[in-house]
């Protein structure tokens, strides 16, 4: 009969190049994310006294379901003819501010609207 060799111990596989592979992958993920904003408002923020103001009010306050300019409800279709009235000259600033429970993209998108119609001198107040 043959007399083969005592048999080897299986080896257990080693763990070692999967953890490189693993750390290699999380390094490279790290690396390409993007972290930061998307998309950024362009405003311009008024510093103590170099805003004069001249005309009548405009505060547009932006509500859940409605839109109020000084006080008296808007349609969102016409505040832009309704604040031309207002407006002593074209750049002259408009307040903004964000009504209780107003979700960030309807304040945004009264924003676009606003920047739309040529308004540019946007601020936001509390």
């Amino acid at each position: 009969m043959f007399a083969f060799a005592a048999p080897r111990p299986r080896r257990r596989p080693s763990l070692t190049p999967m953890i490189d592979v693993v750390f290699l992958l999380l390094v490279f993920f790290m690396l390409t994310a993007r972290f930061g904003q998307d998309m950024t408002l362009p405003l311009r923020t008024a510093s103590g006294g170099d805003v004069i103001w001249q005309g009548a009010p405009r505060l547009i306050e932006v509500a859940p379901k409605m839109l109020l300019l000084n006080g008296v409800p808007v349609a969102g279709d016409a505040l832009a003819d309704a604040l031309q009235p207002l407006m002593p000259q074209p750049d002259a600033p408009v307040l903004l501010r964000a009504g209780p429970q107003t979700d960030l993209a309807r304040f945004v998108a009264v924003i676009d609207e606003l920047r739309a119609a040529g308004f540019t001198r946007l601020i936001i107040v509390e």
